[in-house]
């Protein structure tokens, strides 16, 4: 196991009724600035909560979010939170909402154009904007790290940032907030959170005990969720165990001294700039295409997923193409697509699209950085 420093310092707040709590941790002296996405949290009583909590603040909003956010937006967020002397951004919404804010808080204070900041031209800067957020859509894991993911329609860029200074301050995490969204919203939440342990677990042996068990331990409770929710989507508890599982799956413990792999997600924001499939739906696609093209690489790590998650037995050959046979099968039941087919796609167009991208950038996927353009092409195209 590798080196590693450990930290994170937001503040989760759980469980039902704790939107009120939101007072406490901010103090009343500052300019609030409300970021959120459309009608979604109107529709399910969240705004109200939230306007009634922060009576007697200075309270400005900003409406329009959608997902993916777009940089451009965010720039323009930024410039109306300078020019209103915002001191407090609270996000109030899922993971692209917070994902946008935690930019924001960052683009406040940058000089130059932010993008620079995003392709690793420019560092962040150490002064930003504080935040808070209110998780309504769980999924990304943005709610408890520091990571965030930001779009650029006009070149069809899709860029992961990070910043130590991009850490909510707090995060509210109440699961009665989800039992209005849509199946297919949920389904994708799980999706994400599931391939968010997978990417930080089906790498290579590392001696990493603790890691391993820590994410076998959420990978079993996230099947046991998804399938549960499917038999009783309403029901609280399911909803609560998701959520945290959300939170858990990518706030940096997992990742702590072991290898972690991202072809998959790097390669599924590239067909999201360029597809707009939503980025569960590119996961759900490109996972079991990755690992069967990294079989060899990734066998021992399969064997052992296949075995302590799926149960399986049998040979090693049986128990690796099985693992990754019932992956599939689990994200087919909860309805999200593993072919580019039932999304009207053509694999060869995509797989050209794609990997012309990769190939301008040079950028190498793995846990190895040995996955480049032509790899990628040829994962793509496998099974279409």
């Amino acid at each position: 196991m590798n080196n590693f420093y450990s930290y994170n310092p937001t503040k989760i707040i759980f469980g039902k009724n704790t939107i009120r709590n939101i007072a406490k941790e901010i103090p009343k002296d500052h300019n609030i600035l409300m970021v959120y996405g459309r009608n979604s949290i109107k529709k399910n009583g969240v705004y109200d909560q939230v306007v009634d909590v922060l009576q007697g603040y200075n309270l400005k909003e900003f409406c329009g979010i959608e997902s993916n956010p777009e940089y451009e937006m965010c720039l323009d967020v930024a410039k109306f939170a300078r020019s209103n002397n915002i001191t407090f951004l609270l996000a109030v919404g899922g993971g692209s909402v917070i994902d946008a804010t935690k930019f924001i808080s960052l683009a406040t204070n940058v000089e130059e154009d932010p993008w620079l900041c995003l392709t690793g031209k420019l560092s962040y800067p150490t002064r930003v904007l504080p935040f808070g957020c209110i998780q309504t859509r769980p999924g990304t894991g943005s709610e408890m790290n520091n990571s965030f993911v930001i779009s650029r329609k006009g070149t069809d860029d899709k860029v992961v940032g990070s910043s130590l200074w991009a850490y909510p301050k707090f995060s509210v995490l109440d699961p009665e907030t989800t039992l209005s969204l849509s199946p297919k919203q949920v389904a994708n939440g799980i999706v994400d959170m599931f391939v968010h342990v997978l990417e930080q677990y089906i790498t290579y042996p590392t001696g990493a005990f603790l890691q391993e068990r820590q994410a076998e331990a959420l990978l079993f409770a996230i099947v046991e969720g998804g399938e549960a929710w499917l038999e009783n989507p309403g029901d609280y508890n399911v909803r609560a165990n998701i959520m945290w599982c959300s939170a858990q799956a990518l706030n940096g413990n997992l990742s702590r001294g072991v290898p972690c792999d991202w072809a998959t997600h790097n390669i599924g924001h590239v067909i999201t700039a360029l597809y707009g499939l939503s980025h569960a739906e590119t996961l759900a696609i490109i996972l079991g295409r990755v690992w069967e093209i990294k079989r060899d690489q990734k066998l021992v790590k399969l064997i052992q997923y296949g075995r302590r998650i799926w149960g399986l037995t049998g040979s090693e050959d049986y128990v690796a193409n099985r693992a990754i046979a019932m992956t599939e099968a689990f994200f087919e039941k909860l309805g999200l697509a593993t072919r580019f087919s039932a999304h009207g796609l053509c694999a060869t167009e995509v797989a050209d699209r794609v990997s012309a991208r990769f190939r301008t950038s040079g950028a190498k996927l793995g846990e190895l950085a040995d996955i480049g353009y032509e790899q990628i092409k040829e994962i793509i195209l496998l099974r279409q």
